[in-house]
């Protein structure tokens, strides 16, 4: 079963530009997953400090292989002191 995530990050003007580059870098690395069905980069009009990340991956299995990558746990450290405010993390299904 296809599991569904929305992912936002929060960063402030003076950490803009090296939030965006690793996130882009995770975008990059990500997609080359074979259990990767979707990963999407999207940053707010109104707010750019806001990204919104639109995950799909094949299944739980294969997300649990990329929580588990050394890659994501290196982009989870080096973003502690870039953003604002907890990753927000929402679990979703698509209805339509």
């Amino acid at each position: 079963m296809e599991i569904n995530l929305t992912v936002i990050l929060k960063t402030n003007t003076a950490n803009l530009a090296t939030l965006r580059s690793k996130i882009i870098d995770l975008v990059h690395k990500s997609t080359q997953e074979k259990a990767c069905l979707q990963y999407e980069l999207h940053q707010s009009n109104e707010d750019q400090t806001l990204f919104v990340l639109h995950e799909t991956w094949e299944n739980q299995e294969g997300l649990e292989l990329h929580n588990n990558k050394e890659y994501l746990k290196d982009f989870f450290e080096s973003t502690k002191l870039l953003l604002e405010e907890p990753i927000k993390v929402h679990r979703t299904d698509r209805i339509a």
